[in-house]
């Protein structure tokens, strides 16, 4: 019945996104044409990979929306929820009806009668009443009737968080630092190179690689600022990938060009007749303020 309740969701269900995902994961434990099913929590979490608190509100909404009750007065396998889906249960009835030619209740338009559900059919798939304690704290309740319990209303939520293995929250982790991480919800951080930022480690190569001492902080400035112009209609990666790209072009970066020392000494030597390394020479004593024995 699993395979017929799924269909009903995948046809007829107005749920969306992670509600229409939860739904799914419930109909898939379908035990009978009851349409009764049985989950947690931190099992639906796992199921549909998203976090436990995503996962209270898909069920609250298809609660309220009619799509799903919480049976409260039976309790499935390791103690786990159980759920019942009326619609899909209404529809799988009616096809049963029709087939077997006695559709006059269902056409009639009358009020449908309260459902009676069969637990001891129930019970071979582990689902079973839920045993009240006997406490005066609690007090006493009458026995579970053979019909059982439907809540449509969400249960009120309990503090603290008891699924260790599951995310509490959406898709956010406050552990997470701020920088390099705002398209990321877990793992490495995807961006585009626009908001990737010099992170210390990245500044530490830059220092011990002899690349600030080479290009200085005004040529380091200007490299980043071609690099990130090079690479703006680049698709987002992460950023140790944008952080490697970045040291790879600084690398490449040239030596910004230093003045001509011929031309800021005032000497014309170079251009009479001088070997390359006479012109070199001629220069750097200019530049000392030493004799070339050039002078007039």
């Amino acid at each position: 019945m699993s395979s017929e309740a799924r269909e009903w969701v995948w046809e007829h269900s107005s749920s969306r996104g992670a509600a229409r995902l939860v739904l799914l994961s419930i109909a898939d434990r379908v035990a009978d044409d009851q349409c009764i099913s049985w989950a947690s929590l931190s099992s639906l979490a796992k199921r549909t990979r998203a976090s436990v608190s995503t996962v209270r509100d898909a069920i609250e909404r298809l609660l309220m929306a009619g799509e799903l009750e919480q049976l409260d007065d039976l309790v499935g396998p390791q103690r786990s929820t159980v759920y019942r889906l009326p619609q899909a249960a209404e529809a799988i009835s009616n096809a049963q009806s029709e087939q077997q030619e006695d559709g006059n209740t269902a056409a009639s338009g009358e009020p449908a009668a309260p459902v009676t559900l069969r637990l001891s059919a129930l019970r071979r798939y582990g689902i079973r009443p839920r045993e009240m304690p006997d406490s005066p704290a609690w007090g006493r309740k009458p026995a579970v009737p053979e019909t059982g319990r439907s809540r449509r209303k969400p249960a009120q939520r309990r503090t603290g968080h008891r699924h260790g293995d599951v995310p509490a929250t959406g898709t956010q982790n406050r552990s997470e630092p701020d920088l390099n991480r705002r398209y990321s919800s877990g793992g490495a951080a995807i961006l585009p190179a626009a908001e990737w930022q010099i992170d210390p480690a990245t500044h530490t190569w830059t220092r011990q690689q002899g690349h600030l001492d080479r290009l200085g902080e005004e040529g380091l400035r200007a490299a980043d600022a071609k690099w990130r112009a090079h690479r703006a209609g680049h698709a987002p990666r992460p950023a140790d990938g944008w952080a490697a790209d970045w040291r790879s072009w600084v690398t490449r970066e040239h030596t910004p060009s230093r003045p001509n020392i011929y031309a800021a000494s005032g000497n014309t030597a170079a251009q009479g007749g001088m070997t390359r390394t006479e012109a070199h020479t001629a220069a750097l004593l200019a530049a000392l303020g030493e004799p070339t024995g050039t002078e007039g």
